[in-house]
């Protein structure tokens, strides 16, 4: 039987699929979708994960899975460490080496860009490593408006950002 679904309920359940498991494409999804009782065209799926603002991300074993940027750490990590899950300062190396393309400084703000769609994502990582030196941040598509603390800080700041990312000793 299926259940007839608005955008925002249909889309509610992908994104809770998307949390709880690690989903490696479309056909995968759809079918976790019908298995809980919501029909869906392949054509719709994408339209979804385009407007949710999905992306993929390597997993540990290599394979690509669907990812959604959003608050915290309660997306499902992919990568774990022992039971208990990552710490935000590990999520925030891992989610960084895969994302950060460029950080450049200007007195207490950083520009840091990322590949399309990734932006958010990374800025949740960073706002949730709770640096002191990091005031907040801003995102949009694939761009990161980083607020250092101090008036003068955010060459350290994009210096540390590049650390975390292995792209700067």
């Amino acid at each position: 039987m299926t259940i007839p679904m608005t955008k925002a309920a249909r889309q509610a359940r992908i994104t809770d699929l998307l949390q709880r498991k690690a989903v490696r494409s479309q056909p995968e999804l759809a079918k976790l979708l019908a298995e809980s009782g919501v029909e869906v065209t392949q054509a719709t799926l994408s339209r979804d994960l385009d407007e949710l603002g999905a992306l993929k991300l390597r997993a540990d074993d290599g394979s690509l899975v669907y990812a959604l940027p959003g608050e915290g750490g309660d997306r499902i990590p992919l990568t774990r460490t022992g039971g208990g899950g990552e710490t935000p300062a590990a999520r925030l190396h891992r989610i960084a080496e895969e994302l950060l393309v460029a950080a450049e400084a200007s007195a207490n703000l950083v520009i840091v860009r990322t590949p399309p769609g990734a932006a958010q994502f990374l800025a949740s990582a960073i706002d949730h490593a709770d640096w002191e030196s990091i005031l907040g941040t801003v995102a949009g598509d694939d761009t990161i408006l980083v607020i250092s603390r101090d008036p003068s800080g955010g060459q350290a700041v994009a210096e540390a950002l590049l650390r975390v990312a292995d792209r700067r000793g």
